[in-house]
């Protein structure tokens, strides 16, 4: 072989090398390539390594010792994780409450169990994981990332146990599970809760439909049980919530039957008591319904439903019911009439609310007399006060109110004043069995509020007080005519108006027979005066002086005649005209003083008329011969008829000037009395 094929040999080797050699890097570019993510992987990983290997890096005694820190926290972790298991288990049996009370409220009260377990023992799981994250952080046997995510964890754990959202250990079942069981208390309520199907008891003849129980025994039994398990879980106040929403609400809705607007009237809506009187009579039989009917059977209902708890609770419930159901409007009501303007007939309106309300004066002890049932005793209390006191000052000022009418006039037709009217009817009302005993009653309270006696007299004394003014009054009016005539019809009137009215009352027994009769015989004394002094003069103008008939004489005696039938018409017509436009109230009298009237002048009138009436007859018709006997009488019987009424008042004025109001108007006609 030649140098040069041995040169080229070498090269061909050398070629073949520095490729192997080539590819030999290559693979091993690619191989380092390929191993850089797993590089990557590996540093990633060395911490967790580090932290994994770290323990056994760690002083032997320390590693040895964190074995019991763990198992002494793993008993109780596990029995906490156990329940907690077993509480979201209980979560399927919880049936619907309405189609199974009972078994809804036996799992209720495991729930209850299992969570109060959770609450005791988390605490001790957590004080025992808390001593090993502070073992290991001590003795740097865990990573500080790992202590630090675990002290974060038992850090919110505590505030879960120990904050508000305690009950939320279970994750808000307990909550949703009362929240039913409060809802279910609620349908019980309602759907067992009927407005009593009732008519107006100020209806006469109606009678109300009240249902002998307001709940089933069976339905308070299901209320009661529920009541435990709310009462249980802090949730009392809610119950009392709703049952007081739903109570309350039934009561109102029953007493929408009664038309109660009314009670919602206020001082400026009206003038004076008469104008709201029917209210005032409704006032004391819905008040009465409403107390001895509907809050009895709430007053009941609260006690069956409540009586396990305790007595402040019930009374407590009931307080609300009765504040919220109106009972604070009725007495509200009541004290709106008391602040009205004052006058007589108020006083018998303050009479009738004084007896309703002592009527129920056991009842209102009975179902208010608790200490939750403040407001109502102070409303109670006020309105009573205002109603005595009220009642107590009318009376004591009659007898200045009826003083205080002798200023004004007289009734211009000499009728009887109203006043007279009212008073005599007022007094007798009070002495009646309906008003007497009351009255006497408050005016004892009024006085001994002042420290002072009273005794029945005193009563009777101003009673009669106030008919001696009435007579006084009587005199002052009579003296006030200008025309005598008139005062004594005036008096005729009254005194006979007096004594027929008061004749068998119990005033008039107060007054006594011969005072009585004194009204009788001044009546009989006056009407003497008024035919004697009017129509008593009548017949004296058909003189038959100078009229004795004789041959030649017609003349003379037609002249006589004419001129004294002329003054007679004149006369009659002039007292007529005058008189028509008096009245006397009572038929009785009316009648009787036309007859007198009658018998005084259509006798002689009749007598003269068929004696000489020929001589004028020829005379133009009704020049001189206005009035045939018949014709006369059936004018006479005219006279003193009341006219139609007109509505009128006339203002009662306190001594002191502080209140106007209304009684009646003297000066108006009057009505008939029969």
């Amino acid at each position: 072989m030649t140098q040069m094929e041995k040169g080229i040999e070498n090269l061909m080797s050398a070629r073949k090398c520095l490729r192997a050699n080539f590819e030999k890097s290559k693979a091993l570019g690619l191989s380092i390539e390929k191993a850089g993510p797993r590089f990557d992987e590996i540093i990633q990983r060395l911490p967790a390594l580090e932290a994994a290997i770290r323990p056994i890096r760690a002083q032997k005694d320390a590693l040895g010792a964190v074995g019991g820190h763990i198992n002494r926290a793993v008993v109780p972790a596990t029995a906490v994780l156990k329940v907690f298991d077993a509480i979201h288990g209980l979560e399927k049996s919880l049936s619907d409450p309405q189609s199974d009370l009972p078994g809804y409220l036996g799992v209720l009260k495991r729930l209850e169990e299992a969570l109060k377990f959770l609450g005791d023992n988390c605490e001790m799981a957590i004080q025992w994981l808390a001593d090993i994250v502070e073992y290991l952080e001590d003795h740097a046997v865990a990573d500080d990332r790992f202590t630090s995510s675990m002290k974060e964890a038992l850090t919110s754990l505590r505030e879960l146990h120990s904050g508000e959202e305690k009950g939320r250990l279970d994750g808000g079942l307990l909550e949703v599970a009362l929240d039913r069981l409060e809802s279910e208390f609620r349908r019980l309520l309602v759907e067992n809760t009927i407005p009593l199907p009732m008519s107006d008891p100020a209806l006469p003849g109606e009678q109300a439909c009240i249902a002998p129980s307001p709940l089933p025994v069976m339905v308070i039994q299901k209320l009661q049980a529920i009541i435990g398990r709310l009462i249980a879980n802090n949730r009392l106040d809610k119950c009392i919530s709703i049952y007081v929403e739903v109570r309350s609400s039934n009561v109102r809705t029953s007493l929408q039957a009664l038309n109660l607007d009314y009670l919602e009237i206020s001082v400026s809506e009206f003038n004076d008591v008469q104008s709201i009187e029917g209210h005032i009579a409704q006032w004391g039989k819905h008040l009465e319904f409403a107390v001895k009917h509907l809050f009895e059977a709430e007053y009941k209902l609260c006690n069956d439903v409540f009586e396990r708890i305790g007595l402040d609770v019930w009374m407590s419930c009931f307080a609300k019911i009765a504040g919220q159901a109106g009972i604070l409007a009725f007495l509200q009501f009541g004290k709106t009439v008391t602040e009205s303007k004052k006058d007589p007939i108020k006083l018998l309106k303050l009479l009738d609310i004084f007896a309703s309300l002592n009527k129920l004066r056991l009842d209102f002890n009975r179902l208010f007399g608790g200490t939750a049932c403040l407001e109502i005793q102070n409303l109670t209390r006020d309105l009573i006060k205002s109603v005595i006191e009220g009642a107590s000052e009318i009376f004591w000022e009659l007898q200045v109110q009826v003083e205080l009418q002798r200023q004004m006039p007289p009734p211009p037709d000499g009728s009887v004043p109203k006043l007279i009217i009212f008073i005599t009817e007022y007094c007798n009302k009070l002495l009646g069995d309906d008003y007497k005993s009351i009255l006497t009653q408050v005016l004892i309270i009024e006085r001994s509020w002042k420290q002072e006696k009273f005794q029945e007299r005193l009563l009777i004394t101003e009673l009669l007080n106030i008919m001696r003014a009435v007579d006084v009054n009587l005199e002052t009016w009579s003296k006030a005519y200008q025309d005598v005539i008139l005062s004594y019809v005036f008096l005729m009137n009254n005194h006979w108006h007096l004594y027929k009215h008061l004749k068998g009352t119990k005033l008039g027994g107060l007054m006594g027979d011969s005072r009585l009769k004194e009204h009788e015989q001044y009546k009989e004394y006056y009407s003497a005066f008024f035919l004697k002094e009017s129509w008593g003069k009548l017949p004296a103008l058909l003189s038959r002086e100078g009229l004795i008939l004789f041959s030649g004489g017609h003349a003379t005696a037609r002249d006589l005649v004419k001129k004294r039938l002329k003054a007679f018409n004149e006369a009659f017509d002039e007292m007529y005209k005058k008189q028509s436009n008096w009245v006397m109230l009572d038929k009785d009298l009316r009648d009787k003083t036309c007859q007198s009237i009658i018998q005084a002048i259509v006798p002689v009138y009749r007598s003269y008329m068929q004696n000489y009436g020929p001589l004028v007859e020829q005379e133009g018709s009704g020049k001189y011969v206005k009035y045939t006997a018949q014709s006369l009488e059936k004018v006479l019987n005219g006279l003193f008829h009341p006219k139609p009424l007109k509505h009128g008042s006339f203002k009662v004025r306190h001594s002191s000037g502080k209140f106007s109001n209304v009684i009646t108007d003297q000066n108006q006609t009057s009505p008939t009395v029969k």
